[in-house]
């Protein structure tokens, strides 16, 4: 890239480093407490005003009571016996991240697919901003197309890039 550069990382320049342990005893507890499906008492992790900023098809959720109705009640409504597993987290200061998969059962309508009761992985990426003991801001990304291909819909229709790796299709040429 020639030229100026974009600012990088801005969110985190300043983080504080000795909130690390704070930070990681928050989220540990928070994850604990989704797996342990609690939805109207999730205020003890998240404040009233946090943001979850998910992907297309997640939406974002403003506020403790916008993210329990418009994401965790539907979801859990379409996913049963749902268990967490953060495959790995870091911490850094006031920020934390994880990614890993959900597995769960498609008990419920999901994106207008009726439910299977297929056994399905649910991937994503969390990252955590965490001030004064309670999560301010999660980006959230969940892997989508990966649980509808469970299920049965390519929601690429045959064009996603899986097919370069398999030497189905030629990547386009540079």
């Amino acid at each position: 890239m020639k030229g100026s550069r974009p600012e990088q990382a801005a969110l985190t320049r300043d983080t504080d480093m000795s909130k690390t342990e704070a930070t990681r005893a928050v989220i540990e507890v928070m994850v604990d407490g989704l797996n342990d499906h609690r939805i109207t008492d999730i205020g003890e992790f998240f404040s009233e005003s946090f943001r979850w900023m998910g992907n297309q098809g997640c939406g974002t959720k403003t506020g403790l009571r916008e993210f329990q109705d418009n994401w965790q009640k539907p979801f859990q409504a379409a996913f049963g016996d749902k268990v967490c597993i953060d495959e790995a987290r870091l911490y850094m200061g006031e920020w934390a991240a994880a990614f890993g998969r959900q597995e769960a059962t498609h008990h419920g309508p999901f994106m207008g697919i009726e439910p299977t009761g297929k056994r399905v992985e649910i991937r994503y990426m969390d990252f955590w901003k965490v001030v004064d003991g309670k999560i301010v801001d999660n980006w959230v990304m969940v892997d989508f197309p990966h649980v509808l291909a469970q299920l049965g819909r390519d929601v690429f229709d045959g064009d996603g890039w899986e097919a370069f790796d398999r030497g189905d299709k030629a990547p386009p040429a540079v």
